[in-house]
């Protein structure tokens, strides 16, 4: 077992690390619309939507993962009616490659944020 940190993305704000890597598969921890510096992306749920891809690319590379190697994703969403505009986002990023996914509306999230995403790729 191996954990993942980096730089590239926002520090973990508990006792967890951004991501672990067993048997060739990398999980990630949950991450919000965080800049690595640790401020909080404004805007709407497209913004802080984009920034959680953002992250996720970082410690996936650290990983020595991608987001074409993802074959799961975990969508936590504080309200489903934005569901369409995540999805939006959410294939831009994925493009052609559609790893399994579920995605859950929560009532509420770490700093009141709109979105957050963790995934299970495997490590090339």
């Amino acid at each position: 077992m191996k954990q993942v940190q980096t730089k590239a993305a926002p520090q973990a704000i508990g006792p967890y690390s951004q991501g672990i890597i067993v048997n060739n598969m990398f999980y990630s921890s949950g991450q919000i619309p965080l800049r690595p510096d640790g401020t909080l992306v404004e805007g709407g749920i497209e913004e802080q939507t984009e920034q959680v891809f953002e992250n996720l690319k970082a410690v996936l590379e650290a990983a020595g993962a991608s987001l074409s190697t993802v074959v799961k994703a975990t969508v936590f969403i504080k309200d489903m009616n934005d569901f369409a505009q995540l999805n939006e986002v959410y294939a831009q990023y994925f493009a052609d490659h559609k790893p399994a996914r579920s995605c859950v509306e929560v009532a509420r999230l770490p700093k009141d944020v709109l979105v957050e995403i963790e995934v299970v790729a495997l490590v090339k």
